[in-house]
């Protein structure tokens, strides 16, 4: 029997790649308005380019993109992404459908929740509290705990120690088979593959114990 729930955060509770995507879009839109040159098009394959190199938590993504496209930072046009890309941030940033009414049901029934991300700690905590989750989750594990990233077994180790449960008391839920899935199932935690959020693996290789297409469905396993 399952005394908690692990989460991953971006994709799993966060429809992160939207948010993402609306947000670079505003920024490039800002700094065309202030002045660059370059097809919006174009800017945005550059972006997303960078993104591979950088990682998606990458905190100088337009610094990189300006010195990438012009051979230099224009602080005009960087203040201009920024801007816009927090004024989009603010307003996309939003749990998937039927994430609360989930959260409540699984405190309801007596879980202790978790979340173990890859993110940043204190962009980790924005998105939470931004989206006013916070308060559901009795352990967050986030990039700074252990320096490690996942599938790396440090994470799940951390989360573990901080829940005091043993691993097969434990279920995780991730969108990505090969991270979420595959560290998790190392230390014997039970794995939930939310199929709903993924967006680079849609061919799992990693087995997972459960599949949801819906985060609702969670409830129902547990």
């Amino acid at each position: 029997m399952f005394k908690a729930v692990i989460f991953d955060l971006d994709n799993t509770l966060i429809d992160f790649m939207k948010f993402k995507e609306v947000s670079c879009s505003n920024a490039v839109d800002a700094m065309i308005d202030a002045g660059l040159k370059i097809p919006k098009k174009k800017a945005l394959e550059v972006i997303y380019k960078l993104y591979d190199r950088y990682t998606m938590e990458d905190p100088l993504i337009f610094q990189h993109f300006l010195k990438k496209v012009t051979g230099r930072v224009d602080y005009k046009e960087l203040a201009y992404a920024i801007n816009a890309y927090r004024m989009a941030r603010t307003a996309v940033l939003t749990p998937f459908p039927g994430t609360k009414r989930t959260l409540i049901r699984l405190k309801e029934k007596g879980m202790k929740l978790a979340i173990v991300s890859d993110a940043p700690k204190i962009k980790a905590w924005l998105r939470l509290t931004a989206m006013k989750i916070d308060d559901f989750f009795d352990v967050v594990v986030a990039k700074e705990d252990t320096g490690r990233l996942k599938p790396s077994r440090l994470p799940f180790r951390a989360a573990l120690k901080k829940l005091n449960l043993k691993p097969e008391e434990c279920l995780m839920v991730g969108d990505m088979p090969d991270k979420d899935i595959r560290g998790a199932r190392a230390l014997g935690i039970k794995t939930c593959y939310a199929e709903y959020g993924s967006t680079y693996n849609k061919k799992k290789t990693v087995r997972s114990d459960f599949t949801i297409g819906d985060i609702s469905q969670l409830a129902d396993i547990v």
